[in-house]
Parts: structure tokens; sequence; C-alpha cells
């Protein structure tokens, strides 16, 4: 692939797939063994509260102020109140507008629910370039956070010109304590070192696969503990309130990225079983092993650990760069005409 193009933002952008046919294709298992993230210079962008059941799930942690043995009576009252009022409202219509009179009526309105029914999605930076891990490698969660949970998404690749080109699945690991405490924290939540995992692979679009495939995705989530701690969910991007494509326009909207970007769409999974103590929840533990599978897009397995003690970020822009020209990479057509 390099003979193409010395790196994945550029290959999209040329548009040269065909170079891959014909190489032997390789069955991923849960054998050892790490693959890099497929992208590279791409910016690496996340929509969150993008599903009603994680809309409530954000108004819950933060009414709670991170504390998982508040959230369980918390959840219960919200529930009563509005039942699946959430579900079935289209964000920015009238009937949203209504509904969010209503709660704040009842006093609770929440900065999640803006995000989850109002016009405006929430679009953050999830990670800086070149820091995504890639299947079967170890995925970070802080050393510090106490309560918290992976995030099963499909994630949207998308050229310099925001075209959606293809898809993969990636993990943004959600730090629920640390996020539920203040909003403002989000970017210490989100983005530390090993947090963003992607894989294994971007499959593009063509006749078999196409934009509906991911709008009908399904995702199964399976956690196994070294305590023998097994947990199980599933994510339908059926139940997605905003549509792929609307996200990536508001992604775009008045901004631009030359190298492409990578666009995470939310979830609906939002763990509430408890693992150990009564009322504590779910949160992870070193050594968990996290299975993300969707049939069309395949596996990412990653290995939980903290961030303090996953292997630094040290190969960045500038490092790339230098190994790119030590290779004789960068002598592309494009560079010799200029």
């Amino acid at each position: 692939m390099s003979a193409q193009a010395p790196t994945v933002s550029l290959l999209l952008q040329r548009r040269v797939f065909d170079v891959a046919h014909g190489i032997e294709r390789g069955h991923l298992s849960e054998a050892p063994g790490t693959l890099l993230s497929p992208i590279d210079l791409q910016c690496i962008k996340a929509a969150g509260v993008t599903f009603a059941i994680s809309a409530l799930e954000r108004v819950i942690e933060e009414r709670a102020r991170g504390d998982a043995a508040a959230a369980a009576h918390i959840r219960s009252r919200i529930e009563a109140r509005i039942g699946g009022g959430l579900r079935s409202v289209r964000p920015g219509s009238a009937e949203a507008k209504t509904l969010k009179h209503l709660l704040i009526e009842e006093a609770m309105w929440s900065q999640y629910l803006e995000v989850a029914i109002g016009p405006d999605a929430e679009v953050f930076t999830k990670a800086p370039v070149l820091s995504s891990v890639g299947h079967g490698a170890l995925v970070g969660i802080r050393s510090d956070s106490v309560w918290n949970n992976p995030e099963p998404e499909v994630v949207l690749v998308l050229d310099h010109k925001g075209e959606a080109l293809g898809a993969t699945l990636g993990n943004d690991v959600n730090l629920r304590d640390i996020e539920g405490r203040s909003a403002l924290l989000l970017g210490k939540a989100k983005d530390n070192n090993a947090s963003c995992a992607i894989g294994p692979f971007i499959r593009l679009f063509d006749g078999d696969f196409t934009i509906d495939d991911v709008r009908t995705a399904e995702l199964d989530l399976e956690i196994r503990g070294v305590d023998g701690y097994r947990l199980e969910g599933r994510s339908s991007m059926r139940e997605i309130s905003r549509d792929p494509l609307e996200l990536a326009r508001q992604c775009w909207s008045e901004h631009q990225y030359p190298d492409g970007a990578v666009l995470f769409l939310g979830t609906m999974f939002a763990p509430v079983q408890d693992r150990d103590a009564p009322g504590r929840g779910f949160t992870h533990k070193a050594g968990d092993l996290v299975s993300i599978r969707s049939p069309r897009l395949g596996t990412l397995l990653n290995t939980v650990t903290t961030s303090a003690v996953a292997a630094p970020w040290s190969f960045g822009i500038a490092e790339l760069m230098l190994n790119l020209a030590r290779r004789g990479l960068l002598a592309t057509k494009e560079t010799a005409a200029t």
C-alpha cells in the first residue's frame, strides 16, 4: 500500500483502492498480536449523546456527581417521569421543543438533553492525530477513575472534503465518574494515553457495503475479566437519534480537515449491572478483555490497562515524517512537481 501512497489519509484522497486486490486476507482472531490503528493523519472526532439511552445515562451521571451508588435511584425516578419520550423524538423538531419545556418545568433539564434532542449535536475531538491504538493493543483507563466502561461504536471514515468513504469499529473509552462531576472535564475523561481504539480495518463503501449498512449496523460487546466476570451488551445503530451523514455534516460545518477525519457515531450501550458491591454498577478492572463485533466490520479486541501503565505514545507527526523520508516515500509525483 505504501507504494501507492505514503499515508492512509493520502490513499483515501487518491481513491487507489484497487491496490488491495490480490492481497491474501488473514483471519483476525483472539490470538496474541496487534495491528496498527488503520488511520494516521486523520483528525479523530466523536459525536456524543446520539442515542436516547445514552442521553439518559449522561443526565444520571450529572445528577449523581460521579457517585455510582446514587445513580440507581436517580435512574428509576427519571424513567418514571419521561418514559420513552426521548426515544421517539426527532432532534430539533417541534416535538423536541415541547419535550424540552416539559422537562424544564419538571426541573429535569440537562445540558446532555440539549445535545440529545436540540438542533446541535455534540461533536468533540476524541484524541490527537496518530494517538489511537488498533486491534489487539492495550486500551487505557485513567488510573484515578473508579467508574468507567467501554463504548462500542461505529466510526465513520471521511475524506478531506467530508465525504463518507467507509467505516470501522471503535472503543471510545468512557470515564463516568470524571465526566459525571462536570461536563467541563470531558477532555480529561476522553483524551488519555491509549484511550482510543480503532480497527481492525477500514471497510470502504462499494456496491456491497454502503452508508445504509452503517445505519443498520448491530454491535455486540463482550467483556471478560480475569476474575471470571462476563458482561454482554449490544448497540444498534437503528436506534440512533441523528443520521450518520447529518453528524458528519455538523462535524464539517465551518471547519475543514485537509487530511480527512474519522467520526465516532456514539453508542446506546450503558452498563448498569453491578460487578462487585450492590449499587456500584459496572467498572473496568485491569486485564479485562473487550471484544466489539459487527458482522460487516469484523472484531476489535483490546485488553484493559491503565493509561499510566500503557506504553507512552511516542510516534507523533514529526516522527512519521522522518520515518517516511527515511523510506523514500515522500518523493511522490506531487512533491516532485513542486
